[in-house]
């Protein structure tokens, strides 16, 4: 018999590298899941560690391993602070995506740091974490994940938006969880906003002060991975690779570049939003970019945006991977295969018991 509530923490590192998003959650089972968000901290990374990750894509196999055990080794740390500091105790299970490295599914192949069977002894806790390496291996993308959250615990939206490093979208659609990467968004947005000497474009007010570049506009909403069918996902690699030499190649201000990948990011969320006066659900740190938020609202002007609480707009992500950490737990299914495109539905992740 399983229990009915469960006392958790949900750990997140997004591409946007924003930091370690950290949740304390409580879920309950009745008929439907139930959840509270309560404790929530965001840690950001120190300069050292930003270095560190943003080169990881090019290291060397070794260097990967190095840079695995001293970040979960730096993770372990993030969570023993955040349990001493909140007096959290009795807890079920840390629930923890870890940082992603590389994410190349077609190839095989996707890399979260943080999630080393360490982990468990240096917090002296239940971990649940590396929850994509399954799915790519039985043909998945390895990604979104988070749709199942969006399915057992936001169902009374027609869709989900959520807007971080990248947007990603999920939906119903002739009784089966749809869900795919749309388009980078904070990838980007930030890395031209730091050009500018800013952390990020708050408010959007510097997009907001560009000029739209139509030849640029054109150029990116042709590439091809718009064209592609779901299940498609999103990496790092694909920014570098693709869309910073595409920016790069026009010699226009750091303020239009924003201004015209802001109009780029709304066109394509438009395109996949085909409901008219149907409710979307944003959540992400995007939320906070009020030009980007206008600009969505231009292109669907009948749909009933829905923004949420501060908590679940920045902590949902973490509120979800404690959610595919508690479905673990109980071994039911937390992997949707009609959203990652893998063999089969299947109840993912790697369980470390504390000793």
């Amino acid at each position: 018999m399983f229990k009915q509530n469960y006392n958790v923490i949900g750990v997140m590192s997004g591409t946007s590298l924003d930091g370690v998003d950290l949740a304390h959650i409580v879920f309950t089972k009745n008929s439907d899941w139930n959840y509270e968000i309560l404790e929530t901290e965001t840690v950001s990374y120190s300069e050292e560690w930003l270095y560190k990750v943003k080169l990881a894509v090019n290291f060397s196999e070794s260097q990967l391993e190095e840079l695995n055990i001293n970040y979960t080794h730096l993770l372990a740390e993030i969570i023993n602070d955040f349990i001493t500091k909140n007096t959290i105790e009795n807890l079920d299970a840390v629930c923890s995506h870890g940082h992603t490295i590389l994410h190349k599914p077609n190839l095989g192949y996707t890399l979260q740091i943080g999630n080393l069977p360490i982990i468990s002894e240096l917090i002296n806790q239940n971990v649940v974490c590396d929850f994509r390496v399954q799915d790519v291996e039985l043909g998945g993308q390895g990604a979104p994940l988070v749709p199942i959250g969006d399915k057992l615990l936001f169902s009374e939206y027609d869709y989900c938006l959520n807007l971080g490093g990248f947007s990603n979208i999920s939906f119903e659609d002739k009784g089966q969880r749809i869900a795919f990467d749309i388009s980078a968004v904070n990838t980007v947005l930030n890395f031209y906003s730091s050009l500018l000497g800013f952390e990020y474009d708050d408010k959007g007010e510097i997009s907001k002060s560009g000029n739209l570049n139509l030849n640029l506009l054109k150029e990116l909403n042709s590439m091809n991975f718009y064209e592609l069918s779901y299940p498609k996902s999103l990496g790092i690699e694909f920014v570098y690779e693709f869309l910073f030499p595409i920016i790069e190649s026009y010699k226009i201000s750091e303020n239009d570049k924003l201004n015209t990948f802001v109009e780029h990011i709304a066109f394509q969320i438009s395109k996949v939003i085909t409901r008219e006066e149907a409710s979307l659900f944003i959540t992400g740190g995007g939320v906070y970019n009020n030009f980007l938020i206008e600009r969505i609202k231009f292109y669907l002007p009948k749909n009933n945006i829905v923004i949420p609480d501060n908590k679940t707009i920045e902590f949902k992500e973490a509120l979800i991977f404690a959610f595919l950490g508690v479905l673990k737990l109980r071994e039911e299914i937390n992997v949707l295969s009609s959203v990652t495109g893998a063999e089969e539905d299947h109840s993912s992740g790697k369980i470390y018991k504390k000793k």
